[in-house]
């Protein structure tokens, strides 16, 4: 059966006279669009092939030129490789040696909880002696102002004397006695001088205790925080001023300060039981008196309206103004012989505790102090050995606490999750290679990992912290990869009929390409972050520079030692290999003959 033909499409013609104008007008500018269409496409193709025959010889120049070391590597890599075949113990040892080597300068790192972050802006606490008045205190906060108001680097500086007027504030860090400057940078490069700057002013004044804080971005306790625990509050006092005289005596502290240094003046009135009961009176009665005409008694309340205002009865100013004032307070009012404090009681000016603290119900005196050149972990092992040759006393235990124990829970931690994510990699891969053997040749990258991550932490003078521990956590993954690939070829290529020593070096040299492919990316990915530009480096950088070592040398040796490890270790024959692929393949061609099968429409399939 046929299709009707369609008609040929026709030309229009003018059939009127004032049409032709109007027609071929329209012909000739389509025409001249269409030749200068074409004219422009012949130009381009003509350029371009004038710019591929330039540039076409210089880039297969530059390829050459860029693969040339990748070539000499290669031709070196098939020298390494087979000796090191023939010569295992030797690798393994150098590989051994180095892993122990590794173990040893770990201790070299230091350990931070988080690196200090700059954050262009920081606040310095005065804390004067406790009854300073706030003339003082906005004295020397106005001072410092002047001193350093046109330091380099310093964009506002501005001052606030005198703490605790909101119903929020802190009892034991608020008062006229407190100061604070805060200051904000034109950037972080100037930031630690500033600071040094204003401790060597704060220096020269006498009794003021100064901090330096940042805002939050982490609730993080002091740098170093040292509990000094007791049952007496005494001893507790002159233990933590000791310990607090020898932070202040080593260079690496700064900015110490105790809570039982500074106290808060006082009367204390000790009573003599026996002379009041000869005068009929008992401690409460005179506790009671002293109470109502020092602090005052509320006797009833006035209404004013919709308002209910206390009347606060007590002595007048004049009669409790005076530490001698108090001894002549009586005590007994109502009775015919008045008796005088003095006469029942011994009163004494001193200085309690500004704060007590607690930890599981024992009285603590807690003494901090910020870091300067050390990092945490060689500051806590510094105090350990510090306290040990000036012993506090007998009664008096000392216990880190602050960052220093939040480090010690965070790498508890951190060494779990690195341990869970090695083991979960391992199951991954036995489920994937069908075997136990070779996830467990492939986990030896991992050591090698931590030798290049040890050693660039070393060469970068970058302590060990928290980030770099979510650096190794991702070497774990990242690390693996090269030696699935290489396994992975030498398996194909021994199921293929290839002897176990031919597959290593032949699957080493077809997968040396792709390894330094992946590694150099993610390296070159990875360095934006480890050359610490832009806000917030400080906390980046440790981890890339974990990450970039990791795979660099984990790289270099993984193409030598996993060969060895397998060659070792894997002592299935050649021809079970053989047998294995020859069932793959065999299965793969039964599988697809019954597709083809299923597909065909002679036999009742589905034409595909």
């Amino acid at each position: 059966m046929g299709f009707p033909e369609e008609p040929a499409l026709e030309r229009w013609q003018p059939q009127k006279t004032w049409q032709k104008p109007a027609s071929y007008a329209g012909r000739g500018i389509g025409g001249l669009f269409r030749g200068a269409f074409f004219g422009v496409v012949w130009l381009v193709v003509r350029i371009w092939r004038g710019i591929g025959a330039v540039v076409g010889p210089v880039m297969r120049k530059t390829s050459d030129l860029a693969m040339a070391p990748y070539a000499r590597a290669e031709r070196g890599y098939l020298r390494i490789l087979p000796a090191a075949l023939e010569r295992p113990l030797p690798v393994l040892a150098g590989a051994t040696i180095a892993f122990v080597l590794t173990l040893a300068a770990v201790p070299l790192l230091g350990t931070d909880l988080i690196p200090q972050l700059a954050q262009d802006r920081f606040e310095m606490t005065a804390k004067l002696p406790p009854g300073t008045p706030l003339a003082q205190t906005d004295a020397l906060i106005r001072k410092v102002q002047a001193v350093h108001a046109k330091d380099d680097g310093v964009r506002v500086l501005y001052g606030v004397s005198g703490t605790g007027t909101r119903l929020d504030a802190s009892p034991t860090e608020s008062g006229e006695n407190i100061g604070k400057l805060g200051v904000v940078m034109q950037s972080n490069d100037a930031e630690a001088a500033l600071i040094e700057g204003l401790r060597s002013t704060m220096r020269n004044e006498a009794g003021v205790q100064v901090d330096f804080g940042r805002p939050e971005l982490f609730a993080l306790s002091p740098p170093l925080e040292i509990e000094v625990e007791g049952q007496d509050l005494e001893a507790i006092r002159v233990a933590g001023n000791k310990l607090a005289g020898l932070l202040r005596a080593n260079p690496h502290y700064a900015d110490v300060k105790s809570t039982v240094e500074q106290g808060f003046p006082e009367i204390q009135i000790r009573f003599d039981q026996q002379r009041a009961a000869a005068l009929g009176m008992t401690s409460r009665q005179i506790a009671d008196a002293v109470v109502k005409k020092v602090k005052g008694e509320v006797a009833t309340r006035y209404s004013f309206r919709d308002r209910k205002i206390d009347v606060l009865v007590r002595a007048q100013e004049q009669d409790r103004a005076s530490l001698e004032d108090i001894r002549r307070l009586i005590v007994n009012p109502g009775s015919g012989t008045p008796v005088e404090l003095a006469s029942v009681a011994e009163i004494v000016a001193t200085t309690g505790p500004s704060e007590i603290h607690r930890a599981d119900q024992r009285r603590v005196a807690i003494v901090s102090a910020n870091l300067r050149d050390i990092d945490l972990g060689g500051a806590i092992r510094e105090v350990e050995t510090m306290v040990k040759q000036n012993p506090l006393r007998a009664d008096i235990d000392m216990r880190i606490g602050g960052q220093g124990q939040e480090l010690g829970e965070s790498i508890r931690s951190l060494l779990f999750a690195f341990a869970l994510a090695i083991f979960l990699v391992y199951l991954v891969m036995a489920s994937q290679f069908e075997s136990l053997l070779h996830p467990f040749v492939i986990l030896f990258t991992i050591p090698l990992a931590l030798v290049g991550a040890v050693a660039a932490l070393l060469l970068t003078r970058s302590p060990a912290s928290v980030v770099v521990f979510i650096g190794l956590i991702l070497l774990v993954g990242l690390v693996v990869k090269n030696a699935i690939i290489l396994i992975d070829k030498v398996n194909q290529l021994r199921e293929e009929g290839v002897a176990k020593r031919d597959a290593l070096i032949e699957g080493a040299r077809s997968r040396l390409r792709p390894i330094m492919m992946t590694t150099l990316c993610a390296v070159f990915g990875f360095l934006p972050l480890a050359l610490a530009f832009g806000e917030g480096a400080e906390v980046r950088s440790p981890m890339a520079i974990t990450v970039i070592g990791g795979l660099l040398v984990s790289t270099l040796l993984t193409l030598v030692v996993i060969p060895v490890v397998y060659d070792l270790l894997d002592r299935t024959p050649d021809d079970r290999y053989a047998e294995r692929g020859r069932r793959a393949r065999s299965d793969a061609e039964a599988v697809a003959e019954v597709l083809a099968h299923e597909h065909d429409p002679l036999n009742g399939g589905t034409k595909a």
